[in-house]
């Protein structure tokens, strides 16, 4: 379990989903029973105290009106695409539950920033760009090679990495089914390995809480 200011007052905690009514019940023991509302991002846990606890349903992970439909919806096992991408380097991905079942890493290298001025930093950021462009490109047809074939069975797709650059990957046509399954999270990871992408799973399927304490 990891937890992070939250913007606007609050923090947020990500709970492994089979962990989630044992968080609940700590949050009933510390603040009171709370009363529960399904809401369009999740469940609203409403504590005796004021506190309050925001259940945000994970990527893929089908809504549920109750605690009980919500962990069970949340623990189930479903299909997650995964494209993570930064800089020069992208990794692709499906995992069947907490297994990654088909995945591949590319690293191509780009070139770093330069101190120099005038012409010669003109030409090393131009060289810079081609190489990023380059790179994406062959993210976006290392995708089409491994995601696409699996889109019928995807339940969505989650990101990682940098936005600019996952956004760019998703630009190109070929990938429109894919984009459309795209969940609004998006993963902090580093530079995408093999490690990093089997990590991704674990933080694609926790269900992440907004807690509130009271005033």
């Amino acid at each position: 379990m990891s937890s992070r200011p939250a913007a606007g007052g609050g923090r947020w905690v990500e709970v492994d989903p089979a962990r989630v009514a044992r968080w609940v019940d700590g949050f009933a023991d510390r603040h009171g029973p709370p009363t529960t509302t399904p809401l369009g991002y999740g469940l609203l846990l409403t504590a005796p105290d004021g506190a309050t606890a925001e259940l945000h349903t994970p990527p893929g992970a089908r809504p549920a009106a109750d605690l009980t439909g919500f962990v069970g919806t949340a623990t189930a096992p479903r299909r997650l695409g995964l494209l993570l991408a930064r800089k020069g380097a992208v990794a692709v991905g499906v995992a069947a539950g907490d297994d990654l079942v088909v995945s591949k890493v590319d690293t191509r290298y780009v070139q770093g920033r330069t101190a120099a001025g005038g012409w010669s930093q003109q030409r090393f950021a131009r060289r810079r760009d081609n190489q990023a462009k380059a790179a994406l490109t062959d993210a976006a047809d290392l995708a089409v090679r491994l995601l696409l074939p699996a889109v019928s069975t995807l339940t969505t797709l989650v990101c990682g990495g940098d936005r600019r650059a996952v956004d760019t990957v998703l630009t190109d046509r070929r990938l429109a089914p894919l984009a459309a399954l795209r969940a609004d999270r998006l993963l902090d990871v580093p530079e995408p390995r093999h490690a990093v992408l089997v990590a991704a799973i674990t933080a694609a399927r926790a269900v992440h809480i907004l807690v509130r304490d009271p005033a």
